[in-house]
């Protein structure tokens, strides 16, 4: 969540409300966050010398704007071209897909290709699982159970060839044309 933080923090300088709000209106669709969890990731990020308070408006409660610091572009540009980690390639991928116009050109040509390699990757284990569930004894009392977890490894499936096929696609295309 840090990283999504950094970027929606580059893009302009936002308070805490309104990153709530950034988070409901779009970023919810690829990453869900609740408001205390953004509280403790902006302390967290504050502490760690990535943001900084850019004003504290007037009034008693004095409401904080936060903007990315030196360290935390670089700390963004790091994560953004870095090697793609954690348990799920699509959560790792559109957050990346999301904030990739922060990038230089030359930069997202090379991160496509990292999303792709991550999908082909999951991918290869989901069709491994399905060749070794091909060959499974399944006991007559377990059999509609095993249909529906077979059916969420052909959804897995599907899905993650969908998102190869898109990804390969936009990558081919050098990305996306202005949306203007």
């Amino acid at each position: 969540m840090a990283h999504v933080i950094l970027g929606l923090l580059l893009l302009r300088p936002q308070s805490q409300y309104d990153l709530v709000k950034n988070f409901e209106a779009a970023v919810s669709l690829l990453y869900s966050a609740s408001a205390g969890s953004i509280r403790r990731a902006l302390e967290t990020l504050l502490a760690g010398g990535l943001i900084e308070v850019a004003e504290v408006g007037p009034g008693a409660r004095g409401r904080k704007t936060y903007r990315a610091t030196g360290a935390g572009r670089e700390e963004f540009h790091t994560w953004m071209t870095g090697p793609m980690t954690g348990p799920d390639a699509e959560a790792a991928a559109l957050p990346r897909l999301f904030f990739l116009g922060l990038l230089e050109p030359a930069e997202r040509a090379d991160v496509l290709p990292r999303i792709t390699a991550r999908i082909e990757k999951d991918l290869g284990r989901l069709e491994e699982l399905d060749e070794r569930l091909d060959v499974q004894e399944v006991p007559d009392e377990l059999r509609e159970v095993f249909a529906y977890q077979r059916a969420t490894l052909d959804y897995g499936l599907a899905a993650s060839r969908f998102a190869l096929g898109w990804f390969r696609d936009l990558a081919e295309r050098g990305g996306v044309s202005d949306p203007r």
